[in-house]
């Protein structure tokens, strides 16, 4: 696809500086783009890529003051990086739309449907009473079991697997490998030492606009759902157990466990490798920093670091007080000796 300088800036609301006709074809790097793509400046650090680059169009801020001439024409635009982000958006939607139909081989039950405009790659499973909206594009290999539903302009990558009677909303979009709906880790211990396994029959609810990374798991509750709420987007390679519920527009990085019956508000950011116990609390707007270990509720706007987790700034203090251990150390053998010197002989 090309596209022109003049038709990107009306998508994105810009003002074109320079060959408002020169056109593009696909997008690079500042520091590596050539003619024909089209770039952003967004980090100052950048800069100086701007006046060696090489391509044909590059968006940049408003606010930005050139230090030399720039051979590329400019957009520009109040924020570059939401502005390329956006405009990347729409010409992946753009792709997208050209995907229509049902590639063979699938299996589709004789009770399952689809909305106008869908996409279901090769090798696809849907089970019996499923539902998927229009415009959803569901690419080859994934499962989705009996009663699943999914809204319309989903997007779900190669491999993810649904299990049955799961809900997705619309406009959600589910990287490869990840499962929702597996069993969640219910064993309830018996006299002689073995486990007996709780059957796990609730579902897993997820809300509108949610994006859900590569390979990451989400459990089935116990009894009722576990609730991925709208906007709430998770990292590769997450754990989410079962009967957790995440709140709206909450982040959650890689590698973070939550336990099971957690519930964690709305706008909390999560970092990587964190992990929350079971049945805990964290209030709205929390952060958790990465590696942190969580075993107590968090009120809301509260910042915690550290395993166990701690108040984020005290446990900072702590830290630079630790490194100083070492020379508090020898100060209080010198003490110490000057004590022993000024004793009466």
């Amino acid at each position: 696809m090309v596209f022109s300088a003049s038709q990107i800036a009306l998508l994105i609301n810009g003002t074109v500086e320079g060959n408002a006709e020169i056109t593009v074809h696909s997008f690079g790097k500042i520091e590596e783009a050539g003619a024909g793509q089209l770039s952003f400046l967004a980090n100052p650090k950048y800069e100086d890529y701007l006046y060696s680059s090489q391509a044909s169009i590059v968006i940049v801020n408003e606010s930005l003051e050139l230090k030399k001439p720039v051979a590329a024409t400019l957009i520009r635009v109040k924020d570059a990086y939401s502005a390329f982000a956006a405009l990347l958006g729409k010409y992946q939607e753009l792709k997208q739309q050209q995907l229509k139909g049902v590639q063979q081989p699938v299996y589709i039950a004789a009770s399952a449907s689809y909305g106008e405009d869908v996409f279901i790659g090769a090798f696809c499973y849907l089970g019996e009473n499923v539902k998927i909206g229009k415009g959803t594009k569901i690419y080859p290999g994934a499962y989705l079991g009996d009663h699943v539903v999914v809204g319309d302009h989903c997007t779900l990558h190669p491999g993810v697997k649904i299990l049955h009677s799961c809900q997705i909303g619309n406009s959600v979009t589910v990287h490869a490998g990840t499962v929702i709906g597996s069993d969640g880790f219910g064993f309830a211990p018996q006299a002689d030492g073995s486990f007996s396994k709780v059957p796990q029959i609730g579902n897993v609810v997820v809300e509108d606009d949610v994006e859900i990374g590569a390979n990451a798991t989400i459990d089935r509750a116990t009894i009722g759902s576990t609730i991925i709420r709208k906007g709430a987007k998770l990292d590769n390679l997450i754990q989410i157990a079962h009967n957790v519920e995440i709140g709206n527009s909450t982040v959650v990085a890689a590698q973070a466990g939550i336990s099971g019956s957690t519930k964690v508000g709305k706008g909390v950011m999560i970092g990587g490798q964190a992990g929350i116990v079971g049945h805990l609390h964290i209030g709205d707007g929390a952060k958790i920093n990465a590696q942190s270990g969580v075993s107590k509720n968090l009120e809301a706007g509260k910042a915690v670091t550290g395993s166990p987790a701690h108040e984020y700034t005290s446990a900072l203090r702590s830290q630079a007080l630790s490194r100083k251990l070492p020379e508090l150390e020898k100060r209080v053998k010198d003490l110490e000796q000057l004590l022993q010197q000024m004793k009466p002989a």
